[in-house]
């Protein structure tokens, strides 16, 4: 069944009416007195704005578009038969919004309509029943067709969403049980060590309080220290997971992806930058490359971090913008440098230094 907020992908509505051509042919072709051309194009003003109705209609009004077409198609029949045309764009919607069941029957009904009209204004042989009915019915079955990919493409997003969903689930609770390890039985012993001292300096016991005091102090260090610790190692994880979104997006574009080398622990900044660097040159790839390969690959040297990023496209000269630019000031600032070549696509190279990087 069709979600009532589905609506048809409207990119290629325009496109859809070169089938209209089909309509003009009997213009064209015959001597029609110029009261009949004319009021076959006044026709199609109302007509046109049924079909662009119907794109924005559901499964619970598509119904009156639908209608309004099989209407201004049946009235103009018997001034130009062309209208076969027409009731192949009614016959789309009624396959694209109901079921299979009430499709037939619609479109039973429609080619019933066929025959009837072909009776009423005696058209003197069967062509254009038979021919709309072919029509009409690879049409109808062509909007069933595109109903199913739809429906297939909205539960594809369905369950992208419930995985996203589930997945940052998972990790709030792994935050949550990191910060409950790390920071409940710290906090525990701060508050006895704080008690404790407290009870001492009451009793005048002063040095057994300063003992206590330099342990509490010892352990708010600690525990400070493990805390950097994990939001490192977050940190780190927000790269992988940046990596791993571009590397996604440019399968989305429809380039495939390759990648190589493990992203290795950073301190917070580097990583930062490292993330920006990395999201530009694939930013670069999409918007200039027209490449359908790309290469991702991290490589740690015993001092230093390459990262390369390739891909086929057809490679011009550079003229270096702001993106190149903004990449070569993130890298003065850690000491690093950036190098490309053209020789097949294009070819980047990040080198970062690795020695004496602290958090």
């Amino acid at each position: 069944m069709i979600s009532t907020h589905l609506q048809l992908e409207r990119k290629l509505a325009w496109v859809y009416l070169i089938n209209l051509v089909f309509y003009l042919i009997p213009l064209a072709i015959n001597a029609y007195p110029a009261w009949k051309i004319a009021l076959s194009f006044a026709v199609l003003i109302p007509f046109i704005a049924s079909y662009f109705w119907a794109y924005k209609c559901n499964q619970n009004s598509a119904y009156r578009p639908i209608l309004m077409m099989v209407a201004i198609a049946t009235a103009i029949t018997p001034i130009n038969p062309g209208s076969i045309s027409l009731f192949t764009f009614a016959a789309f919607f009624i396959g694209f919004f109901y079921p299979l069941r009430t499709c037939l029957l619609a479109i039973a009904a429609l080619i019933g309509l066929l025959f009837a009209l072909n009776e009423i204004y005696d058209f003197n042989s069967y062509y254009f029943p038979l021919y709309g009915s072919g029509l009409v019915l690879g049409v109808g079955m062509f909007g069933v067709a595109e109903r199913r990919r739809h429906q297939h493409k909205l539960k594809e997003q369905q369950s992208t969403q419930e995985i996203s969903t589930l997945a940052a689930m998972v990790e709030r609770e792994r935050i949550a049980r990191d910060l409950h390890d790390i920071m409940g039985h710290s906090l525990s012993s701060i508050a006895l060590k704080a008690e404790l001292a407290e009870k001492l300096l009451a009793k005048q016991e002063y040095q057994l309080a300063t003992i206590q005091l330099n342990e509490l102090g010892q352990i708010a260090r600690e525990s400070l220290s493990q805390i950097r610790h994990t939001v490192s190692d977050y940190k780190h994880k927000v790269l992988a997971d940046s990596v791993t979104q571009l590397c996604k997006l440019l399968r989305e574009k429809g380039i495939s992806v390759e990648l190589t080398g493990n992203i290795p622990k950073l301190p917070a900044r580097m990583e930062s930058q490292l993330g920006l660097i990395v999201t530009e040159l694939v930013n670069n790839i999409l918007r200039h490359s027209g490449a359908s390969q790309c290469i991702i690959d991290f490589i740690q040297q015993a001092d230093r971090l390459v990262v390369e990023v390739k891909d086929n496209g057809p490679s011009k000269p550079i003229a270096e913008g702001n993106g190149l630019t903004g990449i070569r000031e993130r890298l003065d600032s850690l000491g690093g440098s950036l190098s490309y070549n053209l020789e097949q696509g294009y070819a980047f190279t990040v080198s970062l230094p690795l020695q004496g990087a602290t958090d």
